[in-house]
C-alpha cells in the first residue's frame, strides 16, 4: 500500500481493506508485546495514519490497566474504533488465530517426534533461552515496577509466599489488589504510576483518526450497549461451557479446561509471563494436563510463533487433550486440536468483552489512584511470581532428573551466555532462539549433553 502524502489526511479505510492488514498483523506480530506495539505503532500511526499518535497511546495506556494480552486488546481496540463491533472482533481474531494454527501444528510435530535427536537437540537449546528469558521479563517488569522499597517488599513478600509457602497466585494477586487500595488512601505517592506511555512526541501529518476527531458514536458509553455486551458474552461462555459440561461432564478435561483459563484470563496483569506461574500451578501441579519440562517445550514454541505468548496455552490444550484422549485414543490429533481451540476461546473471551463493553468506563478511570495503585501493587508482587517460575525452569533445565541426577553443564553454559546476550547486548528474542536451537543441536549431536 503506498503512503500517503505527508500533508494530506488519508482517504477512509474499508473494512476490507482493514480486514487485509489485521491478516497480514496476525502472520508478522513476533516479539513480543513490546515487538508487537511496535509493529502496530509503525504501521497504524508512522506509515499509513490510520489513527494519531495521541489517539494510539491512549488507547494503548487503556489497554494496559486490563488483564489480559494488552497487544491483542489493542488490535481489537483499534479495529473496534474504525469499523465497530465487528472491526474489533475481526482485528482480535486475526491476531490470535495464525498463531492457534501453527502451534497446533507444532505441537503435533512435538508430541509425534520429539524423541528423534534432530528435534530433541533443537529444544535442549531452547530450554536455557526460555530460562533466561523468563529472568530477564523478571528483571524488565522489575524496572518499571520496583520504584521504591515499599514495592521491592511486595515483590518479595510475594516471591517468599509462592516458592516457599506454596500460596496460590489468584491469592497473592488478591492480597496485592488490597495493600494497593489501602496504600492508596495511607501513601498514595508509594502507588503513583510512574513512567509508563506518555504523551506523544512526534507528529506524522494528517491521520484519519486525529487527535481531535469526535469519539464516533459506537465509542460512547451507552448504558444498554454496555449490558448487550455483557449479555452476549456471558450467553456465550455459558453455551460453550454448557456444551462441554453436557457432552463430558462437569470433571471433563475440556470442561476443566475450559473453566481452569478463563480464571486465567482474568488473573493476567502484568503480561503473559505473569500468569504463567499460575497455568503451571494448575495446569502441571493440580491437573496434570502436562509435564514441568513439556511447559518449559510449550513456552520455547510461544516464543518462536508470532502472536501473543499467552498463546502458549494451546500448546498446554493440545498436550493435555492428547494426553488424555478426549476424542478417544484413534484421534489423537483431533483431541489435541480440539482441546486448544476450548483453552483459546475461553483465555480470549474475556478480552473481547472488557474491550467492546468496558472501554469508556475504563477510560473514564484513568489516572485515578484509587483504580491505579491496585494494579502497580500487582505488577510489583507479579516481578517475584515470575522470578520463582525463572527457578522452577532453571532447576527442571539444569538438573533434568532432579538433584539426586547428575548437573547438566552444557545447558547451564548456554543459559548464562543467553542471559549475558539478553542483559548486556539486548539481543532480540528470535535470534537469540535460533542460536541457541543450533547451539543445542550441535551440542547433542556432539554428544555434550
Amino acid at each position: 500500500m503506498p503512503e500517503t502524502p505527508a500533508d494530506a489526511a488519508p482517504a477512509p479505510i474499508s473494512f476490507r481493506e482493514a480486514l487485509r492488514f489485521w491478516l497480514k498483523l496476525g502472520f508478522i506480530s513476533f516479539g513480543g508485546p513490546a515487538g508487537q506495539i511496535a509493529i502496530m505503532h509503525t504501521e497504524l500511526v508512522e506509515r499509513r495514519r490510520w489513527i494519531s499518535e495521541r489517539r494510539f497511546l491512549h488507547a494503548l495506556n487503556y489497554c494496559m490497566l486490563l488483564p489480559g494480552p494488552e497487544a491483542q486488546q489493542l488490535a481489537t481496540y483499534l479495529g473496534w474504533l474504525m469499523h465497530r463491533s465487528v472491526g474489533g472482533i475481526v482485528a482480535g481474531a486475526l491476531f490470535v488465530l495464525p498463531s492457534l494454527f501453527i502451534l497446533i501444528a507444532l505441537s503435533w510435530i512435538y508430541l509425534r517426534f520429539g524423541q528423534v535427536p534432530l528435534v530433541a537437540g533443537l529444544f535442549a537449546g531452547l530450554k536455557p533461552a526460555v530460562t533466561a528469558l523468563v529472568l530477564h521479563a523478571a528483571w524488565r517488569i522489575g524496572t518499571r515496577a520496583l520504584k521504591n522499597r515499599w514495592m521491592w517488599l511486595l515483590a518479595a513478600l510475594a516471591f517468599v509466599a509462592i516458592f516457599a509457602l506454596d500460596v496460590p497466585f489468584p491469592a497473592i494477586v488478591a492480597a496485592a489488589a488490597a495493600i494497593g487500595w489501602w496504600g492508596s488512601r495511607r501513601a498514595p505517592q508509594v502507588f503513583a504510576l510512574g513512567g509508563g506511555h506518555a504523551e506523544a512526541k512526534a507528529g506524522y501529518g494528517p491521520a484519519l483518526i486525529d487527535d481531535h476527531t469526535p469519539t464516533p458514536e459506537h465509542a460512547r458509553y451507552a448504558h444498554r450497549s454496555l449490558v448487550r455486551v455483557l449479555v452476549i458474552g456471558l450467553v456465550l461462555w455459558l453455551l460453550a461451557m454448557g456444551g462441554l459440561v453436557a457432552t463430558q461432564g462437569w470433571q471433563g478435561t475440556l470442561a476443566q479446561m475450559g473453566w481452569f483459563f478463563t480464571k486465567a484470563a482474568l488473573l493476567t496483569f502484568g503480561g503473559a509471563y505473569a500468569v504463567l506461574p499460575y497455568v503451571y500451578q494448575g495446569a502441571v501441579d493440580h491437573q496434570q494436563w502436562l509435564t514441568g519440562a513439556q511447559m518449559i517445550d510449550g513456552l520455547a514454541l510461544g516464543e518462536t510463533t508470532p502472536g501473543p505468548l499467552i498463546m502458549v496455552v494451546a500448546f498446554v490444550g493440545f498436550v493435555g487433550g492428547w494426553g488424555r484422549e478426549v476424542l478417544g485414543p484413534d484421534a489423537l490429533f483431533a483431541s489435541g486440536a480440539l482441546a486448544a481451540a476450548v483453552v483459546t476461546f475461553f483465555t480470549f473471551l474475556p478480552s473481547f468483552v472488557f474491550i467492546l463493553a468496558g472501554g469508556p468506563l475504563v477510560e473514564a478511570t484513568h489516572g485515578k489512584l484509587g483504580f491505579t495503585a491496585p494494579l502497580s501493587a500487582i505488577t510489583a508482587a507479579v516481578v517475584g511470581v515470575i522470578l520463582n517460575l525463572a527457578l522452577f525452569f532453571a532447576y527442571h533445565v539444569l538438573w533434568p532428573q532432579g538433584f539426586a541426577g547428575r548437573f547438566d553443564v552444557f545447558s547451564a553454559l548456554l543459559m548464562v551466555a543467553a542471559a549475558f546476550a539478553l542483559f548486556r547486548f539486548k539481543v532480540g528474542v528470535m535470534p537469540l532462539l535460533a542460536a541457541c536451537a543450533l547451539l543445542g543441536l550441535g551440542g547433542t549431536l556432539a554428544g555434550l549433553r
